[in-house]
């Protein structure tokens, strides 16, 4: 039996496996980090002849094992709505343009900062926004990433940040400054490592400034359903709907509006200005009441509807419903549907 050829199949894989350590490396030795050296004669022989007209110099290149850093600077986000910065700007600064439903830009700003020192359960050690600026206690911005149950936790470095509004005389513009006040962390930060740390407190205070104006946005357009539809009097002393809107306008949206609410379209006349619609009130179920979507039952019975759009007494737009039999809904079933109708808006962030 030959037991010597499966004892040298494991000696051979052995041996390559362990070459590594076999062969060593000297590609990383000083020597090779000399450049143009000249050679250097054995002891008893005559050092050769070095033309000084080709002669170089020496380069000796140090050879560290400390890493090198070659990020590039940190990037202000503008994802807000009428965010910008000014190009060539070295410190974390941004400027916010005022938009339409913002009635006090620096308040607006200043809720932002909160906003984000709030969601980091921080405080502000100064707070002189009437003179525009503030500074924050200490909160971390990079949170310590979760390891293994028997590996040692780190403590995550921690900031102070000095926010500075500025702004403009027309009063349309303001900017917003970063600084880092002061710092808690294993070793001293480079200007690099102070840059990226500003930029990403301001970059934070961005999409939180986005964040608020989204929602701004929305109640802006609830508002405008809200403000869409008054209740008032027909030209005929009727109780009616009255809208800002011309009688076309009103004709096509509230026809659509109607769609979505639990009414359907049967005609639309437009020589007699009329929208024939049948209302069938939505079925509520436990869940939709659970989940907080219960459906908005309207106070009209189910049944046909004429809804007649005509100019009102001044120069708005009056919408007048009648049932099937012709008769004009009185003014309490008015007042009732107008509330319901309001619901109705706010809910589904329409207009009309």
């Amino acid at each position: 039996m030959q037991y010597w050829i499966p004892k040298s199949l494991v000696l051979g894989i052995a041996v390559s496996l362990s070459g590594c350590s076999i062969f060593t490396n000297d590609a990383h030795h000083e020597r090779n980090y000399r450049a143009n050296a000249p050679v250097k004669a054995p002891e008893g022989l005559a050092q050769p002849y070095r033309d000084p007209e080709f002669a170089m110099p020496v380069g000796q290149y140090e050879n560290t094992a400390e890493p090198v850093s070659y990020r590039a600077p940190q990037q202000v986000l503008t994802v807000a709505q009428g965010s910008w910065v000014e190009q060539g700007e070295e410190a974390a600064r941004i400027f916010f343009d005022k938009n339409d439903g913002i009635e006090d830009l620096p308040a607006f700003i200043w809720r932002a900062v909160d906003g984000v020192v709030a969601m980091h359960n921080a405080g502000l050690e100064s707070d002189n926004k009437a003179q525009g600026s503030v500074t924050t206690t200490w909160y971390s911005l990079i949170k310590a990433k979760e390891g293994w149950f028997w590996e040692e936790a780190t403590e995550p470095s921690k900031q102070k940040f000095k926010f500075t509004l500025e702004q403009k005389e027309h009063q349309r513009t303001a900017s917003l400054r970063a600084e880092l006040v002061d710092y808690q962390g294993d070793g001293e930060l480079t200007a690099l490592q102070k840059n990226h740390l500003e930029v990403r407190a301001l970059n934070e205070v961005v999409s939180e400034f986005d964040y608020q104006y989204r929602l701004l946005q929305v109640e802006m357009r609830k508002r405008q359903g809200v403000l869409a539809l008054e209740l008032g009097f027909d030209k005929n002393g009727d109780s009616a709907l009255l809208t800002e809107k011309g009688q076309e306008a009103v004709l096509d949206r509230f026809s659509n509006f109607l769609e979505r609410s639990n009414f359907t379209v049967v005609r639309v006349d437009r020589e007699k200005q009329e929208v024939l619609v049948r209302y069938e009130a939505p079925e509520s179920s436990v869940w939709d009441s659970i989940w907080g979507e219960e459906a908005v039952v309207l106070p009209i019975d189910n049944g046909d509807y004429t809804i007649k759009i005509a100019q009102a007494q001044d120069t708005r737009t009056s919408i007048t419903w009648k049932d099937s039999e012709g008769n004009v809904l009185d003014a309490n079933t008015m007042n009732n549907l107008h509330q319901a109708l309001i619901t109705l808006l706010r809910q589904k962030g329409l207009t009309i």
